[in-house]
């Protein structure tokens, strides 16, 4: 291994290691109770449980991955089998992942990233960049999850922010939303949301609802309040857990472009990377179909790790980044992550929208006090208030919508007026800003 690769592979470890000291120090001295860490727990256990033995955690690096495989570029992958060895399962069938991305079988005691060390820092090695984890994404992610809270319910009849009095903004424009579906009946409950049209969210259930309800709903009611005649379309790809493979989410996203011809799609949804390196599927998406898609613009959440580390796909050069304004929209909300790779914040904390109808079941610390034997148990009646960098990021995709049914711009240079916009109002400590005018 060179001298470089080696001092690499030392700072990039260092980096990760020395961001989530600081995200747990700065949680510690806001919550010294432990109420965060908690919470972590519960969400992890969450995910864990809806995929089984499937996956892992790496607890090194903040992040969840699909146990006994790696990701290569398929152009790498012959010449990866055969520096891998006898970490390589001969067995097991090693097949394309996505278009540009192989998946390779790891042997049975063959550890993650004992293959990724020896793949791109190896005498001959890949190189950064061309091999990965299949990492798992999720509507929350692994350091702190997203939403940053559990939704509370609200007597509440209109959305805050209150619906836009452009009731022309968003015609033409279509959105989809890729998440964990819509309530068939949001639509014919709420104004805001008439004709939205979306997969059938599977957590809303007789028995009440489960974890992660509404999630789509009410990112979808987001939307309409900024670009009331946008087309708006949900789909229901993170039903299992909140969470989804990133080669799923990307065959996710081609489906979408295939089918659903939108000019934005807003993705809720992320995750830290082994050496913050990125998603490997990812970029080969953009390579290989976004690209393809002249003017379609990916919006995604930031994350909610109060880090600067960057959180993925929003990290990457071709989406749109959006973080979390606090309440009062003069400052970042202490959940939202931020720096550099971060385009620019909207309102993201105590919104108000849409939500199920139902009996919801508290799964999260503080609502599973310690000690306590029931659960927190509450009843909603069609509107929640929520928090997250889940929901700053549909107020963006609503504003872009509504900008593009005035100028004719496509989503991509509506997305890049915006945040250009957003820089010119830039504040101190927080960066580019968004808000309804």
């Amino acid at each position: 291994m060179s001298f470089w690769n080696r001092w690499r592979r030392r700072y990039q470890g260092q980096e990760a290691k020395e961001g989530l000291r600081r995200a747990a120090a700065r949680a510690l001295a806001r919550d010294p109770e432990g109420v965060a860490a908690r919470r972590l727990r519960d969400q992890t256990r969450h995910i864990l449980e809806a995929f089984g033995d499937d996956v892992a955690e790496d607890p090194e690096g903040g992040y969840l991955y699909r146990k006994g495989w790696i990701l290569v570029r398929e152009e790498l992958a012959d010449h990866a089998i055969r520096i891998l060895g006898g970490q390589f399962d001969r067995e097991r069938v090693a097949a394309p992942a996505v278009a540009g991305v192989r998946r390779l079988p790891l042997s049975a005691n063959t550890e993650m990233r004992s293959a990724l060390d020896r793949l791109l820092d190896g005498d001959g090695g890949l190189g950064e960049g061309a091999a990965g984890p299949e990492h798992i994404l999720s509507i929350s992610d692994v350091v702190s999850r997203c939403p940053a809270v559990e939704p509370e319910p609200v007597d509440a009849t209109t959305p805050d922010p209150a619906p836009t009095l452009d009731l022309a903004a968003g015609q033409g424009v279509r959105v989809v939303v890729v998440d964990t579906g819509l309530d068939p009946d949001a639509p014919l409950r709420h104004r805001w949301l008439d004709r939205v049209d979306g997969e059938p969210d599977p957590a809303i259930t007789p028995g009440g609802l489960l974890k992660y309800a509404g999630h789509g709903t009410f990112i979808a009611g987001v939307i309409r309040c900024l670009a009331p005649r946008a087309e708006v379309y949900v789909t229901s790809a993170f039903w299992q857990g909140g969470a989804l493979a990133e080669t799923e989410v990307v065959r996710e996203l081609a489906r979408v472009l295939a089918t659903q011809s939108p000019d934005i799609i807003c993705l809720s949804a992320g995750t830290r990377t082994y050496r913050n390196a990125g998603l490997l599927a990812f970029d080969a998406f953009n390579r290989t179909v976004l690209r393809q898609h002249k003017g379609v613009v990916l919006v995604a959440a930031a994350g909610n790790d109060a880090s600067r580390v960057p959180f993925w796909p929003a990290a990457s050069p071709f989406s749109v980044s959006v973080g979390a304004l606090n309440s009062k929209w003069d400052g970042l909300a202490e959940f939202s992550n931020h720096g550099g790779w971060v385009d620019v914040s909207a309102p993201g904390e105590n919104l108000v929208n849409a939500f199920p109808v139902g009996t919801y079941t508290y799964q999260e610390a503080p609502n599973i006090p310690p000690d306590v034997p029931k659960p927190r148990v509450e009843s909603f009646t069609g509107m929640a208030r929520w928090s997250g960098t889940s929901f700053s990021t549909p107020l963006v995709a609503g504003l872009i919508a509504a900008r593009m049914s005035h100028t004719g711009e496509n989503g991509r240079d509506a997305a890049a007026a915006l945040v250009a916009d957003g820089q010119r109002a830039a504040r101190l400590g927080v960066g580019a800003v968004l808000h309804p005018r």
